[in-house]
């Protein structure tokens, strides 16, 4: 193959290659902003024979949100937290506790004697 040839052929591919249109520079259209959010939910568990117990909800509308949540602690109490969220203010919770806390006393570990002699 001479050196001609193959220049030409690259130049053949180069511009079978190039786009049909130049690139498009410069400011874009900005998209819609999203519909403002608007929810409700809640969910609860309780477990007598597990001891959970525990539960949130929240409803949200724009940009106010208000909620709850609440669990049973190792030591008894049941801890809520109510919150609220009012656009840029950040949230703001209330934490309570609902109880005593109990701390029963420390059984001594299991030591079984050996079995063999």
């Amino acid at each position: 193959m001479s050196a001609k040839l193959i220049i030409f052929a690259a130049l053949v591919a180069v511009t079978l290659g190039r786009p049909d249109q130049p690139p498009a520079y410069g400011y874009a259209a900005p998209t819609p902003a999203p519909a403002p959010a608007k929810y409700n939910f809640n969910y609860a568990v309780k477990d007598d024979y597990s001891g959970n117990d525990f539960g949130h909800q929240e409803a949200r509308d724009g940009y106010d949100t208000q909620g709850s949540y609440y669990v049973q602690l190792p030591d008894g109490r049941l801890q809520r937290v109510t919150y609220t969220v009012n656009g840029d203010s950040g949230y703001v919770a209330d934490v309570s506790y609902e109880g005593e806390a109990q701390y029963p006393a420390e059984q001594p570990a299991y030591n079984p004697a050996p079995s063999y002699a």
